[in-house]
């Protein structure tokens, strides 16, 4: 079974990216605002604070890490699939 690439690179980008964003949205309701970087994603992330403009910037990070992570992925996927032998039939 291959995996169609644009689709499950896509898919991950929306999920990481929507995760990033869900996160900071519980820090701001739970803990409040802070513009400073105490978190991991902060560090990686330019631009990233748990702020809601740093929602929008750690969304537009994530869709972009996870789009590229997925799309590598999915092409390995594919690389390895084709060449390994189907020995599991159920």
């Amino acid at each position: 079974m291959r995996l169609n690439v644009k689709s499950f690179a896509l898919t991950c980008g929306l999920v990481w990216g929507f995760g990033v964003m869900a996160f900071t949205w519980w820090r701001i309701l739970f803990e409040g605002r802070s513009d400073k970087d105490d978190t991991l994603l902060g560090h990686i992330y330019r631009g990233y604070s748990i702020t809601p403009l740093g929602s929008l910037i750690g969304f537009a990070w994530g869709f972009f890490d996870g789009l590229k992570g997925g799309l590598v992925f999915a092409w390995l996927y594919n690389r390895l699939a084709e060449r390994l032998p189907m020995t599991i039939r159920l």
